[in-house]
């Protein structure tokens, strides 16, 4: 039964109603086969759900970068191309009509495919393009998707448009209107499967999303929509599911395992709470995980109130893996139970891409692939983020100097005009090359590889050096004398690369051998010891400026301008306004790495 997405959209939005979709065809009949016992006749159903997560715009195994077929130490191949190769062969071993296609979310953002349709030839313009990872999608068959976080990045028109592109449901029962507190997008979806000679087995999926998109896409989401945490939710929507006659209860969560948040306390809901709602929410069978790029081919957890074991997965990102949930069910008192649930996953890097997602999108990959390979600039010399976490690289002191510009230009004839301005950024990634020579838009946005935008932030020299301390606990404390390993130096307490912040206009050190707290030593501004009340501008993109990563002050200091253009926009601006991208234009060495202020390096 296709779905009207007009109507379905308004009555979704006034009601919170969930989707029910009845399977066309009937399973064949060795899936329901009766197994004689003396006397009793047993009928089994086998069900198989798959599923993706945190596709983040990977059609193809093409990295838009490198402008080369993705490649990586581990031989992973990526992209929905190859997902839709894994699912013809999954639903020719089980049967189509015995198969659910599920994505768990984070699908619209993080390539320069996604950025292209969302801002230089836009799904949102009158007569504009379908979205490729819409057409991708459709094509492939998904019956629904959860939200996440990233689906917001460019704003609620732009999903909202995806979602009209789509011929499934996006789902998040926890994503709520702000003033009616009703859902507004689909809770729930449920899948009937036909079974000969017995009942027809029901399916419901749940999908919640991310809490963190209030801080993380504050801007957009504000007295618009509120994310309630997925616990409650789940506690709230699953009873709900049951006395709707749902056999099977699957969960679409975009949202980790590991029970913690990067922000905080900001927000009053656990960020990585898939294995929280599996322990707490009676009722649940299989969640399929998202949000954390993780590869979890199983996790088993039992739940607190029914003894019962749910079962976990969560495929590895950017469609390099494919959950199978493979459920048995028996018919046993009038009604279908869930026997078992198995989880496994299959490689991108085992099939082929599939010639019909080749052929579908060949000409819009093209126009991206000729996009990022335009020259704005001439760089006179190579610039690399290989020890940019570890030393000050002129690289990421590009970020920082243009972020500065575009600051100071804004708050030209303020009150905040003669304050001075300092910016932060962090080395993304540990293999961003600007190679001596022609500079392209793909080289300069390999250095900012998300989203972000600029925010200018009121902060005073105390707060600055509380922020400069919380981002040195990104360090492993190292004594001074021990033998040094730059790989085991960094990533304190499981802190990822892009919870490390240069902060540009001072000079401090950082010693190493000091604990956690009381790392920066020497911290000065314009050649004087920094005055706790001195007052700064703060130029900090958005996620930082929201709370992502929890740094302290910065999200509830007072904001004087934000802006919509993306960073790394202002970047190629600004290497295409100066032609020449020269390091003396941008480059210094602020910061230094110490033990018992020794330098390291």
């Amino acid at each position: 039964m296709p779905l009207n997405r007009r109507k379905f959209l308004k009555k979704s939005a006034a009601t919170g109603a969930g989707v029910a979709i009845a399977g066309a065809a009937a399973a064949p009949a060795a899936e329901a086969a009766e197994q004689k016992k003396p006397g009793h006749p047993v009928k089994r159903y086998s069900l198989t759900v798959m599923g993706t997560t945190d596709l983040h715009g990977h059609v193809f195994n093409w990295d838009y970068f490198k402008d080369a077929e993705y490649s990586d130490k581990a031989g992973n191949a990526m992209g929905l191309s190859r997902i839709s190769t894994l699912v013809d062969q999954v639903r020719a071993e089980k049967g189509h009509c015995n198969t659910l296609l599920l994505d768990a979310g984070d699908t619209i953002q993080g390539t320069p495919l996604t950025y292209y349709y969302a801002k230089v030839d836009p799904i949102t313009a009158k007569g504009g393009p379908v979205h490729p990872m819409a057409q991708a999608m459709n094509a492939i068959g998904y019956d629904a998707a959860a939200l996440g976080n990233h689906e917001f990045n460019y704003g609620i028109e732009t999903l909202r448009r995806f979602e009209e592109q789509l011929d499934f449901p996006l789902l998040g029962a926890n994503a709520v209107d702000a003033k009616t507190l009703k859902p507004a997008f689909p809770p729930y979806f449920v899948k009937t499967f036909h079974v000969p000679g017995a009942k027809p087995v029901k399916v419901a999926v749940l999908g919640l999303t991310n809490p963190g998109i209030a801080i993380w896409d504050k801007a957009y989401v504000q007295g618009k929509l509120k994310f309630e945490g997925l616990e409650e939710q789940a506690a709230k929507w699953v009873p709900k599911l049951k006395a709707l006659g749902a056999d099977v209860v699957v969960v679409s969560a975009h949202s980790g395992t590991s029970g913690t948040s990067s922000y905080g306390d900001q927000v009053p809901y656990v960020e990585n709470a898939a294995a929280n709602v599996a322990k707490q929410v009676p009722g649940i069978d299989a969640i399929l995980v998202g949000h954390a790029h993780l590869e979890i081919p199983e996790l088993k957890v039992v739940n607190e109130k029914t003894g019962r074991t749910v079962v976990l997965s969560e495929p590895l990102c950017y469609a390099e893996r494919l959950t199978l949930f493979d459920i048995e069910l028996v018919f046993s008192k009038g009604r279908w139970e869930v026997e078992s649930v198995s989880a496994s996953l299959r490689n991108s890097n085992s099939v082929a891409d599939d010639p019909k997602i080749t052929k579908l999108l060949t000409d819009e990959h093209a126009k991206v692939v000729a996009y990022v390979n335009q020259v704005v600039g001439r760089a006179t010399e190579t610039l690399t983020t290989v020890d940019a976490r570890y030393k000050d690289a002129p690289i990421i002191d590009l970020i920082t100097k243009v972020q500065e510009d575009v600051v100071k230009a804004a708050l030209k004839g303020t009150e905040y005009a003669s304050l001075p301005v300092i910016a932060q950024a962090s080395p993304f990634s540990r293999t961003s090359e600007i190679p001596a020579g022609n500079v392209t838009i793909r080289d300069l946005s390999s250095l900012y590889v998300y989203d972000n935008t600029l925010v200018a932030k009121l902060m005073t020299g105390a707060q600055v050096r509380a922020y400069l301390e919380y981002s040195a606990e990104y360090f492993v404390q190292t004594a001074a004398g021990a033998a040094v390993d730059v790989e085991k130096l960094t990533n304190a307490g499981g802190r990822p690369d892009y919870n490390y912040d240069y902060v540009s206009g001072l000079a401090y050190d950082i010693d190493v051998a000091q604990p956690a707290g009381s790392r920066i030593k020497n911290l000065t501004f314009g050649g004087a010891a920094l005055d706790d009340a001195q007052q700064f501008v703060l130029a900090v993109n958005n996620y930082r400026a929201n709370g992502g990563g929890a740094f302290p002050h910065v999200a509830t200091a007072k904001e004087l301008w934000s802006e919509s253009t993306e960073i790394r926009t202002r970047i190629a601006e600004w290497v295409t306004a100066k032609g020449v991208l020269d390091p003396k234009d941008f480059a210094s060495v602020d910061w230094k790495l110490t033990r018992d202020g020794t330098p390291m390096f």
